[in-house]
Protein backbone atom coordinates (compact mmCIF):
# COMPACT_ATOMS: atom_id res chain seq x y z
CA UNK A 1 0.00 0.00 0.00
CA UNK A 2 1.40 3.39 -0.99
CA UNK A 3 1.27 6.42 1.28
CA UNK A 4 -1.55 7.75 -0.91
CA UNK A 5 -3.53 4.54 -0.52
CA UNK A 6 -3.03 4.60 3.24
CA UNK A 7 -4.24 8.20 3.37
CA UNK A 8 -7.30 7.29 1.29
CA UNK A 9 -8.10 4.43 3.67
CA UNK A 10 -7.95 6.82 6.62
CA UNK A 11 -10.03 9.50 4.88
CA UNK A 12 -12.67 6.98 3.83
CA UNK A 13 -12.79 5.33 7.24
CA UNK A 14 -13.13 8.69 8.98
CA UNK A 15 -16.03 9.74 6.76
CA UNK A 16 -17.84 6.43 7.25
CA UNK A 17 -17.21 6.24 11.00
CA UNK A 18 -18.37 9.83 11.50
CA UNK A 19 -21.52 9.27 9.46
CA UNK A 20 -22.63 5.86 10.72
CA UNK A 21 -20.44 4.86 13.64
CA UNK A 22 -17.47 2.58 14.19
CA UNK A 23 -19.41 -0.66 14.71
CA UNK A 24 -21.66 -0.17 11.68
CA UNK A 25 -18.76 -0.02 9.22
CA UNK A 26 -16.70 -3.04 8.19
CA UNK A 27 -13.12 -3.20 6.96
CA UNK A 28 -14.43 -4.79 3.76
CA UNK A 29 -16.67 -1.78 3.11
CA UNK A 30 -13.77 0.60 3.63
CA UNK A 31 -11.60 -1.45 1.27
CA UNK A 32 -14.28 -1.54 -1.43
CA UNK A 33 -14.80 2.22 -1.33
CA UNK A 34 -11.04 2.83 -1.60
CA UNK A 35 -10.63 0.26 -4.37
CA UNK A 36 -8.40 -2.14 -2.44
CA UNK A 37 -8.81 -5.67 -1.18
CA UNK A 38 -9.65 -6.28 2.45
CA UNK A 39 -6.36 -8.15 2.78
CA UNK A 40 -4.42 -5.11 1.56
CA UNK A 41 -6.08 -2.89 4.17
CA UNK A 42 -5.53 -5.40 6.97
CA UNK A 43 -1.85 -5.74 6.05
CA UNK A 44 -1.25 -2.17 7.20
CA UNK A 45 -4.14 -1.90 9.68
CA UNK A 46 -4.52 -5.34 11.33
CA UNK A 47 -7.87 -4.33 12.84
CA UNK A 48 -10.46 -1.57 12.78
CA UNK A 49 -9.14 -0.34 16.11
CA UNK A 50 -5.75 0.21 14.46
CA UNK A 51 -7.44 2.44 11.89
CA UNK A 52 -9.03 4.46 14.70
CA UNK A 53 -5.68 4.69 16.49
CA UNK A 54 -4.08 6.11 13.33
CA UNK A 55 -6.94 8.57 12.89
CA UNK A 56 -6.76 9.86 16.45
CA UNK A 57 -2.96 10.12 16.69
CA UNK A 58 -2.71 13.68 15.21
CA UNK A 59 -5.31 14.94 17.69
CA UNK A 60 -3.52 13.32 20.62
CA UNK A 61 -0.12 14.60 19.52
CA UNK A 62 -1.39 18.16 19.01
CA UNK A 63 -3.09 18.20 22.41
CA UNK A 64 -0.12 16.73 24.26
CA UNK A 65 2.17 19.29 22.61
CA UNK A 66 -0.17 22.08 23.71
CA UNK A 67 -0.10 20.91 27.32
CA UNK A 68 3.69 20.72 27.26
CA UNK A 69 3.96 24.21 25.77
CA UNK A 70 2.14 25.89 28.68
CA UNK A 71 4.12 24.25 31.46
CA UNK A 72 6.63 27.15 31.79
CA UNK A 73 3.92 29.83 31.93
CA UNK A 74 3.70 31.41 35.37
CA UNK A 75 0.70 33.71 34.84
CA UNK A 76 -2.31 31.60 35.85
CA UNK A 77 -4.78 33.39 33.60
CA UNK A 78 -2.50 33.28 30.55
CA UNK A 79 -1.78 29.61 31.18
CA UNK A 80 -5.45 28.76 31.70
CA UNK A 81 -6.75 30.58 28.64
CA UNK A 82 -3.92 29.38 26.41
CA UNK A 83 -5.02 25.82 27.19
CA UNK A 84 -8.73 26.60 26.86
CA UNK A 85 -8.37 28.30 23.47
CA UNK A 86 -5.68 25.94 22.20
CA UNK A 87 -7.62 22.83 23.15
CA UNK A 88 -10.81 24.18 21.58
CA UNK A 89 -9.00 25.06 18.34
CA UNK A 90 -7.44 21.59 18.22
CA UNK A 91 -10.82 19.93 18.69
CA UNK A 92 -12.47 22.13 16.08
CA UNK A 93 -9.80 21.08 13.57
CA UNK A 94 -10.63 17.45 14.34
CA UNK A 95 -14.42 17.92 14.60
CA UNK A 96 -15.22 15.16 12.11
CA UNK A 97 -13.14 12.71 14.10
CA UNK A 98 -14.82 13.70 17.36
CA UNK A 99 -18.22 13.24 15.76
CA UNK A 100 -17.56 9.49 15.96
CA UNK A 101 -18.19 9.80 19.69
CA UNK A 102 -21.86 10.52 19.02
CA UNK A 103 -22.33 6.98 17.76
CA UNK A 104 -20.37 4.60 19.95
CA UNK A 105 -17.46 6.20 21.83
CA UNK A 106 -15.19 4.66 19.20
CA UNK A 107 -12.15 6.76 20.09
CA UNK A 108 -11.82 4.85 23.35
CA UNK A 109 -11.84 1.33 21.88
CA UNK A 110 -8.03 1.08 22.03
CA UNK A 111 -6.70 0.88 25.59
CA UNK A 112 -3.61 2.98 24.89
CA UNK A 113 -5.69 5.66 23.18
CA UNK A 114 -8.15 5.68 26.06
CA UNK A 115 -5.31 6.15 28.55
CA UNK A 116 -3.94 9.12 26.61
CA UNK A 117 -7.39 10.71 26.30
CA UNK A 118 -7.89 10.25 30.05
CA UNK A 119 -4.49 11.76 30.86
CA UNK A 120 -5.18 14.71 28.57
CA UNK A 121 -8.51 15.34 30.29
CA UNK A 122 -6.98 15.23 33.77
CA UNK A 123 -3.97 17.35 32.83
CA UNK A 124 -6.16 19.96 31.14
CA UNK A 125 -8.47 20.20 34.13
CA UNK A 126 -5.45 20.61 36.40
CA UNK A 127 -4.24 23.57 34.34
CA UNK A 128 -7.70 25.15 34.28
CA UNK A 129 -8.17 24.71 38.03
CA UNK A 130 -4.75 26.11 38.84
CA UNK A 131 -2.31 25.20 41.61
CA UNK A 132 -3.76 24.68 45.08
CA UNK A 133 -7.33 24.53 43.75
CA UNK A 134 -10.01 23.51 46.24
CA UNK A 135 -12.74 20.97 45.52
CA UNK A 136 -15.19 23.51 44.10
CA UNK A 137 -12.54 24.90 41.75
CA UNK A 138 -11.62 21.41 40.55
CA UNK A 139 -15.28 20.67 39.88
CA UNK A 140 -15.56 23.92 37.93
CA UNK A 141 -12.50 22.96 35.87
CA UNK A 142 -14.15 19.65 34.99
CA UNK A 143 -17.27 21.57 33.95
CA UNK A 144 -15.21 23.86 31.72
CA UNK A 145 -13.54 20.86 30.10
CA UNK A 146 -16.92 19.30 29.33
CA UNK A 147 -18.22 22.66 28.10
CA UNK A 148 -15.34 22.78 25.61
CA UNK A 149 -15.56 19.22 24.33
CA UNK A 150 -19.25 18.30 24.29
CA UNK A 151 -20.44 21.13 22.00
CA UNK A 152 -17.72 20.31 19.46
CA UNK A 153 -19.00 16.72 19.35
CA UNK A 154 -22.69 17.63 19.27
CA UNK A 155 -22.39 20.52 16.81
CA UNK A 156 -19.51 19.16 14.71
CA UNK A 157 -21.32 20.05 11.48
CA UNK A 158 -21.89 23.68 12.54
CA UNK A 159 -19.83 26.66 11.39
CA UNK A 160 -16.54 26.63 13.28
CA UNK A 161 -16.28 30.40 13.78
CA UNK A 162 -19.71 30.82 15.35
CA UNK A 163 -19.33 27.63 17.36
CA UNK A 164 -15.93 28.70 18.72
CA UNK A 165 -17.29 32.08 19.84
CA UNK A 166 -20.27 30.48 21.59
CA UNK A 167 -18.14 27.89 23.37
CA UNK A 168 -15.61 30.46 24.59
CA UNK A 169 -18.43 32.69 25.83
CA UNK A 170 -19.74 29.78 27.89
CA UNK A 171 -16.29 29.00 29.24
CA UNK A 172 -15.85 32.62 30.26
CA UNK A 173 -19.09 32.50 32.24
CA UNK A 174 -17.99 29.34 34.01
CA UNK A 175 -14.56 30.73 34.84
CA UNK A 176 -15.94 34.10 35.88
CA UNK A 177 -13.21 36.05 34.10
CA UNK A 178 -12.38 36.93 30.50
CA UNK A 179 -9.20 35.94 28.69
CA UNK A 180 -6.24 38.25 29.39
CA UNK A 181 -6.34 41.35 27.21
CA UNK A 182 -4.12 40.95 24.18
CA UNK A 183 -2.75 43.80 22.16
CA UNK A 184 -2.42 43.61 18.40
CA UNK A 185 0.86 42.01 17.32
CA UNK A 186 3.52 44.66 16.76
CA UNK A 187 5.19 44.71 13.36
CA UNK A 188 8.90 44.01 13.37
CA UNK A 189 11.64 45.41 11.18
CA UNK A 190 11.95 43.57 7.89
CA UNK A 191 15.49 42.41 8.63
CA UNK A 192 14.39 40.58 11.80
CA UNK A 193 11.11 39.19 10.54
CA UNK A 194 10.80 35.42 10.24
CA UNK A 195 7.49 35.53 8.42
CA UNK A 196 7.08 32.98 5.65
CA UNK A 197 4.33 32.56 3.09
CA UNK A 198 1.50 30.39 4.40
CA UNK A 199 1.76 27.99 1.46
CA UNK A 200 3.48 24.78 2.49
CA UNK A 201 3.17 25.49 6.24
CA UNK A 202 6.73 24.35 7.11
CA UNK A 203 6.95 21.82 9.90
CA UNK A 204 10.26 23.07 11.30
CA UNK A 205 11.32 26.31 12.93
CA UNK A 206 14.79 27.78 13.29
CA UNK A 207 16.17 28.53 16.74
CA UNK A 208 15.50 32.23 16.16
CA UNK A 209 11.90 31.51 15.24
CA UNK A 210 11.45 29.36 18.34
CA UNK A 211 12.88 32.15 20.50
CA UNK A 212 10.50 34.66 18.90
CA UNK A 213 7.56 32.33 19.45
CA UNK A 214 8.54 31.83 23.07
CA UNK A 215 8.78 35.57 23.70
CA UNK A 216 5.38 36.20 22.12
CA UNK A 217 3.82 33.37 24.12
CA UNK A 218 5.32 34.49 27.42
CA UNK A 219 4.15 38.07 26.90
CA UNK A 220 0.53 36.93 27.05
CA UNK A 221 -0.26 39.36 24.21
CA UNK A 222 -0.48 36.84 21.38
CA UNK A 223 -2.67 33.84 20.71
CA UNK A 224 -1.12 30.69 19.25
CA UNK A 225 -2.96 31.50 16.00
CA UNK A 226 -1.25 34.91 15.90
CA UNK A 227 2.16 33.40 16.60
CA UNK A 228 1.67 30.77 13.89
CA UNK A 229 0.50 33.38 11.36
CA UNK A 230 3.41 35.68 12.18
CA UNK A 231 5.96 32.90 11.70
CA UNK A 232 4.21 31.25 8.75
CA UNK A 233 3.84 27.82 10.37
CA UNK A 234 0.96 25.74 11.67
CA UNK A 235 -0.38 25.85 15.23
CA UNK A 236 0.75 22.27 15.78
CA UNK A 237 4.28 23.25 14.74
CA UNK A 238 4.28 26.11 17.27
CA UNK A 239 3.04 23.80 20.03
CA UNK A 240 5.62 21.14 19.19
CA UNK A 241 8.61 23.44 18.99
CA UNK A 242 7.73 25.39 22.12
CA UNK A 243 7.43 22.14 24.04
CA UNK A 244 10.76 20.91 22.65
CA UNK A 245 12.52 24.20 23.36
CA UNK A 246 11.89 23.80 27.08
CA UNK A 247 14.00 20.64 27.05
CA UNK A 248 16.91 21.94 24.97
CA UNK A 249 17.93 24.03 21.98
CA UNK A 250 15.84 23.60 18.87
CA UNK A 251 17.42 23.54 15.45
CA UNK A 252 15.86 23.74 12.05
CA UNK A 253 15.62 20.72 9.82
Amino acid sequence: MTDDSRARVLRTALALFAERGYHAVSVREIAEQVGLTKTAVLYHFPSKSDIVAALVEPLLADTEALLESVRPLTDLQVRRWTVVEGLLDTWLRHAQLLRMQLHDEALSTDNATYARLRDIALATQEVIAGPGADFAERVRAAQVYAALSDPVVIFADHGATELRAAILAGAQQLLGSPPPRRTAPRSRPAETSHHRPARGRPGAMSSAMVESARRMRDSGNHTVDEIAAELGVSRATVYRHLATSEDGPETSS
